[in-house]
Parts: C-alpha cells; sequence; structure tokens
C-alpha cells in the first residue's frame, strides 16, 4: 500500500513538472530591414533602416518593450512627379510597446501545426518620430510659393505590430534565442515625414502619413527566470 501510494505522488509531481516550464524575462537584440512610405506624395519608395529592442517578458507570449530605430524613409520623385515633389527622411524613432503572441490563448503540442505558431503576435503602443528631411521643393506654377513644411521636425507616432518569433533553446532547456520576424505599420500625428505641411485644399488628402518597416531581428534572453504553467519546446 505505501509502494502504491509513493508511487502515485511520484507521478503527479511528474506531470506536474512536465507541464511548467522556466523562461528568462528579459531579451535585448536588433535587427534590420525595409522602410516604405505612405505620405502625401505619389510615390511610396523603399529605404533601408535598422532597429535595437529591449523586452520585458510578463510570460513567454506576453512582452513589454522599447524600440528605437533609425535609417531613411524615402518617397516621390523630382523628375516624374507633376509637381516636382521628392523626400529623403533620415529619421529616428522610439516607442513603447507591448505585444501579445498566440501562444498565450491556445493549446499545442510538440510537432504540431498550432506549435508551430505560437509565437505569432499582435501588438501597439506610442512613441515618437524624429524626422530630417531633405527635400526638393517645387510648385504648381513658377509664380506660386513652394510648398510649405519643415525639414525637423518631431510626430508622435502609433506602431502596430505584427509578427513571428522562433524560439531556440540552451543548453539547460530554456529558451535563451529568437529569430524574429516583424512588420509595423506606424501612424503619424503630423505632417513631419515628407516635409510637405500643404494648406492648399487641392493637395490635402486628410489621412495620416505612415511609413512601414519589415524586419528580421535577433534576440538573446537573459535575468530573472519565470514560470509558466505550459511548455514552450
Amino acid at each position: 500500500m505505501k509502494a502504491i501510494i509513493t508511487g502515485c505522488l511520484s507521478l503527479l509531481t511528474f506531470i506536474h513538472a512536465k507541464s511548467q516550464s522556466n523562461f528568462y524575462k528579459i531579451s535585448a537584440g536588433g535587427g534590420f530591414g525595409l522602410t516604405q512610405s505612405f505620405t502625401d506624395v505619389k510615390k511610396h519608395d523603399f529605404g533601408l533602416a535598422g532597429n535595437a529592442v529591449l523586452d520585458y517578458y510578463f510570460t513567454p507570449f506576453i512582452s513589454l518593450g522599447l524600440e528605437g530605430q533609425m535609417g531613411e524613409i524615402n518617397g516621390g520623385d523630382a523628375r516624374n512627379d507633376p509637381y516636382g515633389r521628392q523626400f529623403i527622411n533620415s529619421y529616428k524613432a522610439v516607442n513603447l510597446n507591448t505585444k501579445f503572441a498566440l501562444g498565450s490563448l491556445i493549446d499545442y503540442n510538440p510537432g504540431s501545426f498550432a506549435n508551430n505558431i505560437k509565437g505569432l503576435y499582435f501588438g501597439t503602443g506610442l512613441g515618437v518620430v524624429m524626422n530630417s528631411v531633405s527635400n526638393v521643393r517645387k510648385s504648381t506654377l513658377e509664380q506660386e510659393k513652394p510648398f510649405p513644411g519643415k525639414n525637423e521636425s518631431s510626430d508622435m507616432v502609433v506602431p502596430l505590430n505584427l509578427g513571428i518569433n522562433f524560439y531556440f533553446a540552451d543548453r539547460s532547456g530554456y529558451t535563451r534565442y529568437l529569430l524574429n520576424l516583424n512588420y509595423q505599420s506606424n501612424l503619424t500625428m503630423g505632417e513631419g515625414l515628407d516635409g510637405y505641411d500643404d494648406s492648399s485644399v487641392k493637395f490635402k488628402t486628410g489621412n495620416p502619413d505612415i511609413y512601414t518597416f519589415f524586419s528580421v531581428g535577433f534576440r538573446y534572453q537573459f535575468g530573472s527566470i519565470g514560470l509558466t504553467n505550459k511548455t514552450i519546446f
């Protein structure tokens, strides 16, 4: 009888242990990729940019993070645009964001399709973009004044993130490395992204200036260790 009780307790302990995993609560890393502008000029061009990130994980699938970006946002075409409008924005941006991954909502088993997409996440936040624009400012007619706008400005920005993390373990079996793919759409609250602040009704679209940033990145996890009731691998 004593042997049976001991065996049952051992089995319960084993089951409980199997249902929990440890994870590091902090990750840091960076990446690089392409930006694309969606502003008042007709041509939405591409630019290169990089980012650095620092995230705190409440669970393996819910995080709060700080991101910094630096690169170029380009648009327009001085030769082919009917008004000769073009810009190159050597921008810097920083935002505070939160992300929620699918793994916090679904059950998954090793080798299943659900396990492969558990790192799929959506997130949003708030930040600021600092614009440094080189413009070709031309008017519609020779006698008109050039289009208004500023070369140096700052705008509030709302980042919307859609991405996926792929998890890799260290020798202890903890999640240590992340491969990240992220698509970010940034809605700005201002007209500084392209440097054109048009007052004419003819050019005013009523739409916010937007830029997107697709990045590939790498994260290293470290710091204090948390406990989750879901296995990560």
